[in-house]
């Protein structure tokens, strides 16, 4: 779900700047907070917007992530190591990229970048059915196609949820991202067991169009979307003078890591991710080519999986005002790393092991949203709208960053120890990251604060 860091120094931050007493506020607050009942997001025409654009983006990529990993293993004869540097290329720009464009994100309008990641992401994609028809397709190929979309997610992914809060109102934040979650579930349902059919019905490349339509089709949603974004001001220094990138970057760092919340939460998600990107990079080996699955059983239990996913967005919120908000970040991120152990179990009997990669990805996506669901919608909520860029790509950078560096490892372990092995490490890395958040002033939480500060200093 999700580098290991030299700590920044704890600092004292300023009163604007502080998002601890934002949150430390709300702890008091508790249940004593009341709010008047807001209309359903359902009616939020800029929203449901958004909503569908990620609905129809999240199910073509559901499609590549069956068909991608298929071609380097199946169509391309690729070897483990090979496959696994799939998700080390796609990931590396989370590395390279995700602060500086956090910075640089928190100067410009986001929605005209949601707008050109969608299109940049669908010409990439489209090179592929191209290069199979004309017979030129290679690993080679798909690193770049994989290193390319992954530099666009970055700025994609960042300006996207900068740009929620911008969109909607504070306090219809786990609301938004609950009901973004329920397009993933159906995402994961369906997309699956459509590019494990698709699969069988054509060549495994020309499945992949199917995902370049849905980032036109995005990008097109996305540019409907009315609601005027005012510009970002630059930043002034105390000399008067812009603000640099790496002093806004620094920032950033400094935001994140001085947050005793924040930074918990962050090296609980690297954790996580770290051990499931090292499992999963050699999995289409283990299933495909070790024990013989097909591509349509796989995509079918990752598909009815999803259903763990919609049934999280439901209840994320309830479980949050039912238990508290940092109780169910700690157990979901717990249940989340146990539900990996399932898959070091798989046998070569194609209908047992179909069912049990079923209970695993129904128990993985329903901790996963639950956990994403609170902690996101924590972290925008007491986040000043002038930081919500950099925090998003700090953010982004540590949990993401050490997906790379799982799937190099998982290539690794895979060449010299059996697969299976190497997913019973990923499996233990992944159950150790619920301490983060349990060992740290997370799992006090009771609510999600009502007001986002709107700058983190004085101009």
């Amino acid at each position: 779900m999700l580098e290991a860091h030299q700590s920044l120094p704890e600092a004292e931050l300023s009163a604007e700047l502080s998002t601890e007493a934002v949150a430390d506020t709300a702890i008091a607050a508790g249940t004593r907070a009341t709010q008047t009942r807001r209309p359903s997001l359902w009616r939020h025409a800029d929203f449901m917007k958004i909503w569908s654009a990620a609905t129809v983006s999240l199910m073509g990529s559901q499609v590549s992530q069956i068909a991608i990993p298929f071609i380097a293993a199946v169509v391309l004869g690729s070897s483990a190591f090979q496959v696994a540097l799939l998700g080390t290329v796609e990931m590396l720009p989370f590395i390279l990229l995700t602060l500086p464009a956090g910075a640089w994100l928190d100067r410009v309008r986001r929605r005209p970048v949601l707008i050109a990641g969608d299109l940049g992401r669908a010409a990439a994609l489209i090179t592929i059915p191209v290069a199979y028809a004309l017979g030129l397709l290679t690993i080679w190929q798909l690193y770049a196609v994989g290193f390319v979309a992954g530099m666009l997610t970055v700025f994609f992914d960042v300006a996207d949820q900068s740009y929620l809060p911008v969109l909607i109102d504070t306090d219809d934040l786990v609301e938004g991202n609950a009901k973004l979650q329920i397009s993933a579930s159906g995402a994961q349902i369906l997309g699956p067991a459509l590019g494990g059919g698709v699969i069988g019905l054509v060549a495994a490349p020309f499945a992949i169009v199917l995902d370049a339509i849905s980032f036109l089709a995005s990008g097109s949603l996305i540019g409907l979307i009315r609601k005027s974004e005012p510009k970002p001001e630059r930043k002034v220094g105390v000399d008067g003078s812009h603000t640099s990138l790496r002093q806004e970057i620094a920032e950033g760092l400094r935001y994140v890591m001085g947050n005793r919340y924040l930074r918990m939460i962050a090296g609980s998600t690297a954790t996580s991710n770290l051990g499931s990107s090292l499992g999963f990079s050699i999995f289409p080996i283990f299933a495909y080519v070790e024990l013989g699955l097909s591509p349509a059983l796989v995509g079918t239990a990752l598909g009815l999986g999803g259903l763990g996913v919609l049934l999280g967005a439901v209840l994320a919120a309830p479980l949050a005002r039912r238990l508290g908000v940092g109780p169910v970040i700690v157990g979901s991120m717990f249940v989340s790393g146990l539900s990996m152990f399932i898959m070091v179990f798989l046998p070569t009997t194609a209908m047992v092991a179909g069912a049990m990669l079923l209970v695993s990805q129904l128990l993985l996506g329903f901790t996963a949203v639950v956990y994403n669901v609170n902690q996101v919608s924590f972290r925008q909520a007491i986040t000043p709208l002038d930081m919500q860029g950099r925090m998003n790509a700090t953010m982004r950078f540590i949990v993401w960053g050490t997906m790379p560096l799982g799937s190099v490892a998982g290539g690794i372990l895979g060449t010299f120890i059996p697969l299976r092995m190497t997913i019973l490490v990923g499996a233990v890395i992944a159950s150790s990251a619920f301490l983060w958040v349990l060992l740290s002033p997370v799992r006090s939480l009771r609510v999600i604060p009502k007001t986002t500060p709107v700058r983190a200093s004085a101009d």
